[in-house]
């Protein structure tokens, strides 16, 4: 004899749970706010590990930042040249550490010295031909960025088109099943 209708509701029942369950995660796997979320998980990851092959680890840093340091402070006591030889042997092997301790070097020497007309209207100039420079760059932000919210909205809307279709085929198919177990039923039934 064939299937009692108790456990063809139960399969039913399952079918029914397995589909909700792949509708749910197909869902998130399409939704826009997930793959946003997604696609920034990825770029902080990515981030995070070009941070650390560049800069190293915490600890690296410093360890790093505390030798160039003290390295800098014996520098700037001495001359220029050997301060340059004493942060060179330093932080060998460490472009971080020697950017930092030349940083700190010019920053010191720069407070002792102040600036003539001239370097100011030079700075003035730079900042000014900057700001031209940079206007076409954020122009150029603004259409990439556009760019990239409009791909997105099309994937997004073709995701949803999918679902719906799914969702369409899954309610289809639990129908034809239902309809196909209440007749086997029925024609059990039947004496």
């Amino acid at each position: 004899m064939g299937q009692s209708t108790e456990e063809l509701s139960t399969q039913i029942a399952g079918t029914r749970e397995s589909l909700a369950q792949d509708l749910d995660a197909l869902q998130d796997r399409v939704s826009p706010a997930a793959i946003v979320e997604r696609r920034k998980e990825a770029v902080r990851g990515r981030a995070s590990s070009a941070r650390d092959r560049v800069m190293g680890t915490a600890r690296n840093v410093q360890n790093t930042a505390s030798g160039s340091a003290s390295g800098a402070v014996d520098g700037v006591r001495g001359t220029a040249q050997d301060a340059v030889s004493r942060t060179g042997d330093t932080v060998e092997g460490s472009p971080l550490a020697a950017g930092l301790v030349a940083f700190g070097a010019g920053l010191v020497i720069a407070a002792l010295v102040p600036a003539s007309k001239q370097e100011s209207r030079a700075a003035q100039a730079l900042v000014d031909t900057a700001k031209e420079q940079a206007q076409p760059l954020l122009e150029q932000a603004k259409v990439a960025g556009q760019d990239v919210g409009e791909n997105l909205r099309a994937s997004a809307a073709e995701a949803v088109t999918q679902v719906q279709e799914t969702a369409a085929d899954a309610a289809a198919t639990i129908k034809d099943e239902g309809t196909s177990s209440a007749q086997h039923v029925q024609t059990e039934a039947r004496p």
